[in-house]
């Protein structure tokens, strides 16, 4: 299912949402120019210099890098003198924001952050949403790390961080009406979905992605770092009452014409 619209509309212009998506955009497309690719993402070196890696975060000051093949870090066995001249954990834990795996993961994170994110940012104002954003994909990555602290593999993206913005959506508008492409086999079609639905479907799924991928890692789970999401949007579920001022309260209006 994607998201295409919300039936909320917006009382100011979402500066700080479409400032957002032009750094993602403009970041990917920077990192992915010395050896990356469109689909692909940025190459292995700048994933792991920028991305964040629990165990960097939880044995703090010793790097990781790609050696040989694989990721080595300081302070594990045999490994020694790596990781000079890479940035600092802290600033990997918001570099990671906005890295992206390649095109499709840019895309769907941007047009969930496009959604969903414009009426967060009306309700809470530019300077706080831009806060609540950062903090929420830092939530993200300390779940993400508290489940796997020895991990090594470097999570990147902005789903966390968009997570939090999902998770005060559904607090803030869960009777919105969200306009879905969903797709049927080979055929697909344009539904409206309540967000209360729409949004429990997609934290439902993270949470059974990430039981089954915690309980089996070797099962191929494609990489993704569902805890993350799930702690951008426990945290976005948390906080958004602390920062939401202009909530709109009879939003139901209209819903859109479907053809």
């Amino acid at each position: 299912m994607f998201p295409l619209k919300d039936s909320i509309g917006t009382d100011r212009t979402p500066v700080v949402t479409i400032a957002l998506i032009a750094a993602n955009v403009i970041i990917f497309f920077l990192s992915i120019r010395s050896g990356g690719s469109l689909w692909g993402g940025p190459a292995d070196a700048v994933v792991v210099d920028y991305g964040v890696i629990p165990y960097e975060l939880t044995h703090f000051g010793d790097n990781c890098e790609i050696a040989g093949g694989s990721i080595a870090c300081e302070g594990q066995a045999g490994v020694s003198g790596t990781g000079a001249g890479q940035p600092s954990t802290i600033v990997t834990v918001f570099s990671s924001m906005f890295l992206h795996g390649g095109l499709l993961h840019i895309a769907g994170n941007m047009l969930f952050l496009w959604v969903f994110g414009n009426n967060i940012e009306d309700a809470m104002g530019r300077v706080k949403f831009l806060v609540f954003y950062l903090l929420a994909g830092i939530a993200a990555a300390a779940l993400q790390t508290a489940i796997g602290p020895d991990e090594v593999i470097p999570a990147v993206g902005a789903s966390g961080a968009v997570a939090g913005v999902l998770g005060a959506y559904l607090i803030l508008y869960p009777r919105a009406k969200v306009l879905t492409l969903v797709f049927l086999f080979v055929f697909f079609t344009f539904i409206q979905i309540p967000a209360i639905f729409f949004l429990g479907f997609w934290i439902a799924q993270q949470i059974v992605f990430g039981y089954l991928d915690f309980a089996n890692p070797t099962g191929g789970g494609g990489g993704v770092a569902y805890f993350a999401h799930i702690g951008g949007f426990v945290f976005g579920l948390l906080a958004i009452r602390a920062f939401a001022s202009r909530v709109k309260r009879d939003y139901d209006g209209p819903r859109f014409p479907v053809y």
